[in-house]
């Protein structure tokens, strides 16, 4: 009798699992309640899934600025990982989107990645390290963002030395960008971070949102489109170059020069 009481209370304390039907069924804020509440690994799994295709865009993304990741599985399977963990980790309590959590994490992988990886020689880092200098220098002291000319000549190079340096350092610039944006955003991205007030959050992301449209605003068409395709449309540099009908290396100078003068702009807005 007692054995038989035992399994039965083992039987109702066991948590239902649901079919895949029934979880392709549940939209993503039911189904991380769901896993919250139950700690089923097999729902957790599913979250991360619906999300695989967006990893394997921003691996795609990654490999094609930073050359030294040159294994797209490898960054993959860091995205799996980076989700996972994001899963665990989100509180629902907290009012913040599982999307845009996930797209911060995400972001943070990138930025996480590059600073462990020897992915930049150390001449080129010096040369980004070189070229930001003379942006920001001139920024001030002209009132405005310099063009292109206007940087080369302050280097004392020509415009295509210039532009060359651009498409060299373009991963540096990327990873520069993306550190400011984590900086003046909520860092919900940075797994070493918990979450912040979420109206406080909201604030900094509407003021950041306003900052980065005036910044894009005052681009060249060109950089604009250039942004647009990759950010918005997550394009890579290949697929953006026959979209364009110019080389992939012009490309990443039009992107590297975007992200530069943007980076200039917002340092100087924001402070």
């Amino acid at each position: 009798m007692c054995a038989e009481s035992s399994t039965a209370t083992v039987v109702e304390e066991q948590k239902p699992v649901l079919s895949q039907e029934e979880i392709d069924d549940l939209d993503n804020d039911t189904l991380i309640r769901r896993y919250k509440e139950t700690g089923d690994e097999s729902l957790k799994w599913a979250l991360v899934l619906r999300f695989q295709d967006q990893i394997r865009r921003v691996a795609l993304r990654t490999c094609g600025l930073y050359t030294s990741f040159s294994q797209l599985d490898d960054v993959v399977h860091e995205g799996i990982l980076t989700l996972l963990s994001a899963v665990d980790r989100f509180d629902p309590s907290k009012g913040v989107k599982l999307e845009t959590y996930v797209a911060k994490r995400l972001r943070g992988m990138v930025i996480d990645l590059s600073r462990k990886q020897d992915w930049l020689p150390r001449q080129l880092r010096q040369t980004s390290n070189k070229l930001t200098r003379t942006v920001d220098e001139l920024s001030v002291e002209l009132g405005h963002m310099p063009v292109s000319q206007e940087v080369a000549d302050r280097l004392g190079v020509s415009k295509e030395e210039y532009e060359k340096m651009l498409s060299e350092t373009a991963g540096a610039n990327l990873l520069s960008f993306e550190t400011l944006l984590d900086s003046y955003g909520s860092g919900a991205g940075r797994a070493s971070e918990d979450y912040n007030d979420p109206a406080e959050e909201f604030c900094e992301e509407q003021e950041l949102h306003e900052c980065l449209s005036k910044g894009i605003s005052s681009l060249r068409p060109n950089e604009r489109m250039v942004l647009s395709l990759y950010y918005e449309k997550e394009l890579t540099m290949k697929e953006i170059a026959q979209v364009m009908g110019v080389s992939p290396p012009r490309v990443s100078q039009l992107h590297s020069h975007a992200i530069q003068r943007l980076r200039s702009y917002m340092k100087e807005q924001l402070g």
